[in-house]
């Protein structure tokens, strides 16, 4: 996603798939700028099958999204 992208621009773009719980960029620890992603979370399962279909791939401020589900982060030993 775009680096300029905001909390609100992300739940304004999944709000059109269903209900929106939260919406968050994450950003980066010292600059405070976008890393370009972030997690949006819908009320069901079903509204974020929808919203992963319909937004993986399409465009937001000239970059491409890429929309999946969240994979639990694996921590090496």
């Amino acid at each position: 996603m775009p680096l300029s992208a905001t909390d609100q621009e992300m739940k304004r773009l999944f709000d059109a798939y269903g209900t929106v719980e939260s919406a968050l960029v994450i950003k980066g620890k010292f600059s405070g700028r976008s890393r370009g992603f972030g997690f949006v979370e819908m009320s069901t399962s079903q509204e974020t099958v929808i919203a992963i279909t319909e937004l993986n791939g399409t465009e937001l401020g000239g970059r491409a999204l890429q929309v999946s589900e969240a994979r639990p982060q694996i921590l090496a030993s």
